[in-house]
């Protein structure tokens, strides 16, 4: 595990802290990047995004998929915890938090996009850092890669309707075209880029030289998540400064969420005596988020400084640690399993 993985949420927490006082100090730099934007997309955000994403789909071998089918329990239910359970019940706790328990505190506009924000992590399932976790809970990385590929086949297609779907019912209003737009940005043009990536690769040098060229530019997707870090709370500044309540609330549903969609997918997997090294990837896959496609739609939905934008960089921040709890809980209970 490598430095940045290690401290992930050090690196976020020290740009949050940045991005605040440079919006502060710099508001008119700030105004000229927010004002670079065609269709509702920024652009400056979209090449970090690309940044970031791109080196993720490189990574991913849809070759795989002719895998899936000598462990079908572990896709099963990832794909049941991704598809038809967690988006639904974060959508159901940011609504519980956001309209009703929290109420009081927060005012039904902001309330609104904090609710959009959750809704966009909870439909993105994990594509990269679950490759970490797997690795951190000696998960069969094969077929981890094969739970990643199908879960990004399925994204592609799935994930714009569904969003779409939760935050109709949620009464928040989406243009379908940005919506459908956005998941073209940042994930069909990564994951084609990625592919054809690949595709050179492996005849110029195989598995090597892949795995060479993505330890060479993993430094341009740091440098692209904690840009953009910065300029998200570079326009949400003001309103962290005057509510910093606000961070802590929004991370309540999400830790709800986390603990209780790992406990659903492990738990399933042990009923279903599941392999060690393949029920923990399973689970850290449900539990995960794919962030970075997560901030990037919300940017192009609702814009820079929007709640939503916000909900989904607070994500980011309270990931990691969550994360790094859960695979030293699955080292721990490695025994209540079957071996690989």
């Amino acid at each position: 595990m490598g430095i940045f993985e290690r401290y992930l949420s050090v690196w976020v927490a020290l740009s949050i802290v940045a991005g605040i006082v440079l919006g502060k100090l710099l508001p008119s730099v700030f105004g000229a990047l927010a004002a670079l934007e065609y269709a509702n997309v920024n652009l400056p955000v979209a090449i970090l995004i690309w940044a970031m994403v791109w080196p993720m789909m490189i990574s991913v071998d849809f070759a795989s998929l002719k895998r899936v089918g000598e462990k079908p329990k572990g896709l099963l239910i990832t794909l049941v915890v991704n598809w038809l359970i967690k988006p639904f019940t974060m959508a159901a706790l940011a609504v519980l938090f956001f309209k009703h328990i929290f109420a009081g505190i927060i005012p039904p506009a902001d309330a609104e996009g904090y609710i959009a924000g959750l809704i966009l992590l909870g439909a993105a399932p994990c594509t990269a850092m679950v490759f970490v976790w797997s690795q951190m809970t000696k998960g069969d990385p094969a077929y981890t890669l094969a739970q990643v590929s199908v879960n990004d086949a399925i994204m592609v297609v799935a994930f714009a309707p569904i969003v779409a779907f939760l935050l109709g019912v949620t009464d928040i209003a989406v243009p379908w075209a940005t919506l459908i737009l956005s998941v073209g940005l940042y994930v069909i043009i990564p994951l084609v880029a990625g592919l054809l990536t690949r595709t050179l690769l492996m005849r110029r040098g195989g598995v090597g030289a892949v795995d060479g060229f993505v330890a060479t530019i993993k430094p341009f997707s740091v440098v692209g998540l904690l840009a953009t870090v910065v300029l998200l709370f570079g326009f949400q500044g003001q309103v962290i400064l005057e509510r910093p309540l606000i961070i802590a609330l929004i991370a309540v549903p999400i830790l709800i969420q986390s603990y209780a969609i790992f406990a659903v997918a492990y738990g399933a997997a042990w009923v279903w005596k599941v392999p060690h090294n393949v029920a923990a990837p399973c689970a850290m896959i449900g539990t995960s988020n794919f962030f970075e496609l997560a901030v990037a739609v919300a940017i192009s939905l609702f814009g820079l400084s929007s709640g939503a934008a916000l909900a989904t960089v607070v994500g980011v921040l309270v990931e990691v640690p969550v994360m790094l709890s859960l695979v030293a809980f699955a080292n721990r209970t490695r025994s209540k399993f079957p071996e690989g």
